[in-house]
């Protein structure tokens, strides 16, 4: 009968399990994580804890009795050289199977089984996590006792966080200064710039505004009906007859401006004539005299 006899016999007979596991622990000294089933990943913790806890005393029968589970020299050295070292300060607990899902194929549960020393990322992580337990009785006895510390250390300590302090603020000071300067500088541009800017702002308001109104009437122009078209053209008349009518009477006046200055002219056209005639009266008189003497 096999009473109490509960392990995973993995599908294979014993010499054919032996040999698996052997070749399985030979690849995980030598690569110090593999990837496998978590049926055979947790057999192969069993059988390989065992032999690493053999490997931490570097001794003859320590070594064949390594040598005879494994049938490997390579993976003896390597454990002896470079594991044990590692090792040396864990009491077992040698491996970690981490899962990684379901094998497509037959939908196995895969995994991955490392040695623990050996990956240095989860290291890290527990390193800074650690804290320090105490307990109460412990942490009540250090804060009903505390230290005393010596007077002179204690002012010497103010004096020098009083000049700490003050240098710090010195420069706040000034930057809060200058901070001033800039805004009241700002602000009196601010308000001198609207002054600058309200000729421009009415001039556009106007130039707008003309705008607008060219607009309205090229819309009125677009939408209007054929009559209004037509009364269109008859006002537009309207308002240029008034224009001509207002010209017509300047242009009767200018005339009367002018007489003047064209009476003015004729008299001095006269006067000019007189002296050029009397001349040419003047000059044959002249001659026949000359002739005659």
């Amino acid at each position: 009968m096999r009473h109490n006899k509960k392990f995973n016999h993995l599908s294979r007979t014993a010499a054919h399990r032996k040999s698996m596991l052997a070749n399985m622990s030979i690849s995980l000294i030598k690569h110090k994580r593999i990837q496998t089933t978590v049926a055979k990943a947790k057999a192969l913790r069993v059988y390989i804890e065992p032999i690493l806890t053999k490997s931490k005393e570097d001794t003859t029968a320590s070594r064949r009795y390594v040598f005879s589970h494994l049938q490997n020299k390579e993976a003896v050295t390597e454990l002896f050289q470079n594991i044990s070292q590692k090792i040396a300060d864990r009491p077992g607990g040698y491996t970690r199977i981490l899962k990684t899902g379901l094998r497509l194929g037959d939908s196995a549960e895969m995994c991955i089984i490392e040695l623990v020393d050996y990956n240095e990322n989860m290291l890290k992580d527990k390193v800074a996590k650690k804290t320090v337990r105490t307990r109460r009785s412990s942490s009540r006895k250090t804060t009903a006792t505390p230290t005393a510390v010596p007077v002179k250390e204690e002012v010497a300590e103010e004096i020098v966080e009083a000049a700490v302090e003050e240098k710090a603020a010195a420069p706040v000071a000034e930057k809060k200064a200058v901070s001033e300067e800039e805004s009241a500088a700002v602000k009196s541009e601010k308000a001198k710039a609207p002054e600058a800017k309200a000729p421009e702002a009415a001039a556009e308001k106007e130039a707008k505004k003309d705008v607008k109104k060219e607009v309205a009437k090229e819309e009125t122009v677009k939408t209007a009906t054929p009559k209004e078209k037509a009364k269109a053209p008859a006002a537009e008349k309207k308002p240029v007859a008034k224009e001509a009518a207002a010209v017509k009477p300047e242009k009767i006046k200018a005339p009367e401006a002018k007489a003047p200055k064209a009476a003015a002219k004729t008299e001095t056209k006269k006067v000019v004539k007189k002296e050029t005639t009397t001349k040419d009266k003047a000059e044959p008189q002249a001659e026949k005299k000359n002739k005659a003497e």
